[in-house]
């Protein structure tokens, strides 16, 4: 069922104060902006997703010359999507991406579903992107809520719930849904979003920049750092590997990660659990081994120490003489580095391959 229209109540200005905010100060010159093609919607909408729009600029047009469209999505080796996404983060979100493109494929035809229900049932589409999609393709009143606009929202109605509970949560959606302007609604959710980017971001927000400062509770308040409220936080963790950088000429062996846990389906330098591993394993190989500095590669759930040592073999070295070195090794395959480079590489690897 469709939300009931918005109340003076319920609305104190805040819609119509959103929509003409951003008529005149949003943003509208992004590539994914001006269209209703629901596959560049939806492409923007999950690369965008704990991602900057100055990152995802970058990546979203080479995306689309590489996949023009659904099907061309679909039809691609997962290695290739894994590849053109190497370097934004949270790889599940390109694997969920490939798997809807085959979903749209071969359940609906090759057209994106026209409501945020049926949308939200697809991989990777959750509940607000399903709401974005609807809204600026098939203009549904549809409530948004990401990361962003419980900001704004939890600020301007001075909403205390604590959203680490699933009940707030739900009360905050059915307040999102009252407010949702009769008219517009491609206008008030690109603008709920345009503000929680650029104004009433998380640290320091411009108010006296804000549309809403007349109507806006945390303002009123002079506390609107304290919103959102979500006690439950993150504990971070540590982790520690070594990294087995084996080059022969241009070549360097690499394996690919398991398909669930960090990194999945990428290509990797064999990792180990200390250095001593590496290092006893090409104790007895031909040419020159080094340590290399440590580096340090931070991830939404823990800090992950990188110590690599470097091995080069000898260019000349082949034949049985290669092939015991690779009998040692975990399983993978040799690729030049140009080819390495191709590949669905962490961000860290392709910066450490790069520097050869």
């Amino acid at each position: 069922m469709p939300p009931a229209p918005p109340t003076e109540a319920a609305t104190p200005g805040v819609a119509e104060r959103v929509v003409g905010w951003q008529l005149t100060h949003g943003r509208h010159g992004l590539p994914w902006q001006g269209t209703r093609d629901a596959y560049r919607v939806w492409l923007s909408e999950i690369m965008l997703q704990q991602t900057q729009v100055s990152t995802v600029l970058a990546y979203y047009p080479r995306f689309l010359q590489r996949f023009p469209d659904v099907a061309a999505l679909a039809a691609a080796p997962l290695d290739d999507v894994l590849a053109l996404w190497s370097g934004l983060g949270y790889y599940r979100r390109a694997r969920n991406l490939h798997r809807c493109a085959q979903a749209v494929m071969a359940e609906h035809g090759g057209a994106f579903p026209r409501s945020s229900a049926v949308l939200a049932t697809l991989p990777g589409i959750g509940r607000s992107t399903a709401a974005a999609i609807a809204a600026f393709c098939f203009g549904e009143r549809a409530a948004i809520l990401d990361g962003n606009v419980k900001r704004v929202l939890t600020r301007a109605l001075g909403f205390g719930g604590d959203l680490a509970v699933a009940a707030q949560e739900r009360q905050l959606w059915q307040q999102a849904e009252a407010l949702l302007p009769a008219q517009g609604i491609e206008a008030y959710t690109q603008g709920l979003m345009d503000l929680g980017a650029t104004v009433c971001t998380v640290r320091r927000p411009q108010c006296l920049l804000c549309p809403l400062q007349p109507v806006c509770v945390a303002r009123r308040e002079g506390q609107p750092e304290r919103y959102p409220v979500k006690t439950r936080k993150l504990k971070r963790g540590a982790r520690s590997n070594a990294l087995l950088w084996l080059q022969q000429a241009d070549r360097v062996w690499l394996v690919q990660r398991p398909d669930t846990g960090v990194w999945a389906g990428l290509w990797s330098l064999p990792p180990f659990d200390d250095l001593a591993e590496p290092r006893r394993l090409s104790a007895s190989w031909p040419g020159v081994a080094t340590t290399l500095p440590p580096f340090e590669h931070v991830l939404t759930h823990f800090d992950w120490a990188l110590q690599p040592l470097h091995h080069r073999l000898p260019d000349a070295l082949q034949g049985p003489a290669l092939q015991a070195v690779e009998a040692t090794l975990p399983a993978g395959r040799w690729f030049t580095l140009d080819e390495a480079m191709a590949l669905g590489l962490p961000a860290p690897i392709r910066k450490l391959l790069g520097s050869a």
